[in-house]
């Protein structure tokens, strides 16, 4: 066997996990644009200094949350417009920790417990919907509730009397987190600030990516999209499909939680505008416009519109992306990544006829 066949071999290997038919994107030309695009991203603060680090890391960060709504949305047909209420719940209880235990302790519990504390709080939520009979937009009603209600409370919490140790949750002010992303025990660690902090949020977007696509192309993620399909039939042929509902919605929430400890860190501050309607109805506009079925998709609408918001700061920005989303909406109903999807095959195909069509026909025999 060649050198090149082995490494062909190799990388086919590598890859096989992480494709199947519920991902879009299992050819060589889309994993060379995966690993181009990441390495852009690795040396964007080589290129333009550590500073302009700053914004791209919030851009990867919310990336990460509207990729959470993406596995529970597109592969298990659950709109939630709660991802926002994990996120915050994550960002506000690492702040409260971390307040309390001021050492590299308290960072690192303080990343364990805000997680944990999010996955319980999606899995006590999935819990009482699912196995309460809420299905269809009540689950997206119910969700955007559980958001609006976490607003509404915490812009309350300014007073002396809703301090938790030594932290003041602030009210509408917001809580002031100086603990940086960090891990370690007592006064020894790793602080991970800047573009350190930004490396760290890179890489776990990548590592989520490829645990989500691995996921999906599983068999228990054939059960969630069987689920999203024909939930009735899929529970007639003996799935629990219940219990795959809630798990897809807890580990949403795992996600979106990880994603507001980064956050948190990221700005040393978090307030309730967190939990509020807008913030609520951005990962839904960046899923509609990537592509509910594609991670990829939705990563990258994530940091394009959140690019073309930071230029076009005031109204003009929330004017052309809703603009966007009704065009994409009636335009491409799937978001913009299914369509280029089909239109590489057409392209593909296209070019195999033209090739096939253009063969000489093959020489008949003459016999004697």
């Amino acid at each position: 066997m060649s050198v090149k066949s082995s490494i062909g071999v190799l990388a086919n290997r590598l890859r096989e996990p992480f494709e199947g038919p519920n991902t879009i994107g299992n050819t060589n030309g889309f994993w060379i644009g995966f690993l181009l695009t990441v390495l852009l991203f690795a040396i964007y603060p080589i290129l333009f200094g550590p500073y302009a680090a700053l914004n791209p890391a919030q851009f990867l960060v919310f990336a990460l949350l509207a990729v959470s709504l993406t596995f529970i949305w597109g592969f298990c047909g659950i709109l939630s417009f709660g991802q926002v209420a994990f996120f915050g719940v994550a960002g506000y209880t690492f702040g409260i920790v971390t307040i309390n235990i001021p050492t590299y302790t308290g960072a690192t519990l303080g990343i364990i417990i805000a997680v944990a504390v999010a996955t319980a709080f999606a899995a006590v939520i999935g819990y009482f919907m699912f196995y309460g009979g809420v299905r269809d937009v009540y689950v997206t009603i119910l969700t955007l509730v559980v958001a609006l209600v976490l607003h509404t409370f915490m812009e309350q919490t300014a007073g002396s009397q809703w301090t938790i140790g030594e932290a003041h949750l602030g009210g509408y002010n917001g809580m002031n987190v100086p603990q940086d992303l960090a891990v370690g025990f007592g006064e020894t660690g790793v602080a991970f600030d800047g573009v350190a902090h930004y490396y760290v949020v890179l890489f776990t977007l990548v590592v989520t990516y490829l645990l989500l696509r691995a996921v999906v192309n599983s068999r228990f993620g054939y059960a969630m999209v069987a689920t999203r399909e024909d939930e009735a039939r899929t529970e007639m042929f003996g799935y629990n499909t219940t219990f795959i509902k809630l798990a897809a919605f807890t580990v949403g929430g795992a996600i979106a939680g990880i994603s507001g400890v980064l956050f948190v860190t990221w700005g040393a501050y978090i307030n309730p505008s967190q939990f509020e309607l807008v913030a609520a109805t951005m990962p839904v506009i960046y899923a509609s416009i990537g592509g509910r079925k594609s991670f990829a998709g939705t990563i990258l609408a994530a940091v394009a519109i959140q690019y073309l918001e930071l230029q076009l700061t005031g109204e003009w920005a929330f004017v052309i992306v809703g603009s966007l989303l009704v065009l994409i909406i009636l335009t491409m109903p799937d978001g913009i990544a299914p369509r280029v999807r089909n239109l590489v095959l057409a392209v593909g195909e296209w070019r195999s006829n033209r090739d096939r069509s253009g063969q000489s026909p093959p020489a008949e025999e003459v016999s004697d």
